[in-house]
């Protein structure tokens, strides 16, 4: 009986250092729970933050986009009805630009140099002639850095 009791007393003693270190690991597993979901918290809050943020700059974005689509429209209604079927099917081709300012001696669309030949039959040209990039064919606005 006395090896018996020696045995069961070595065994509660085992169980009780094994109920002890799941402890230990429950708490660590609980702090670290803990210091997660504060995380988490703070996340959301910062989420919301940004979200609300992000709204704002949208709602911004799309007041200054209708304000330009109204003034396009304006600009757009003193243009000739030709050039202007001619600047949206050019749009429409060329990924939205259809003109390109001249800068530098060189194409704003496609920006190729254009050679003197090029230069000089531009600057003959009068300046309400519309006048288009031999390489990319987008009308091509003179600008005071054109080069001409």
């Amino acid at each position: 009986m006395l090896g018996e009791l020696e045995s069961l007393q070595r065994r509660i003693a085992s169980l009780e250092d094994t109920e002890l270190e799941v402890m230990e690991r429950l708490e660590e597993a609980q702090s670290a729970l803990d210091a997660h979901l504060v995380e988490l918290d703070r996340l959301e809050q910062e989420a919301a933050t940004v979200g609300t943020a992000h709204s704002g700059k949208v709602a911004e974005i799309e007041t200054e986009a209708e304000k330009l689509r109204t003034e396009r429209a304006s600009v757009a209604a003193g243009v000739p009805a030709d050039l202007l079927a001619l600047y949206e099917k050019l749009r429409e081709q060329k990924g939205g630009v259809g003109a390109a300012a001249l800068r530098a001696r060189e194409c704003g669309g496609c920006r190729l140099a254009l050679n003197n030949t090029e230069l000089a039959s531009i600057a003959k040209a009068p300046a309400d002639e519309v006048i288009r990039c031999e390489e990319c064919n987008r009308i091509l606005v003179r600008t005071p850095e054109s080069g001409l």
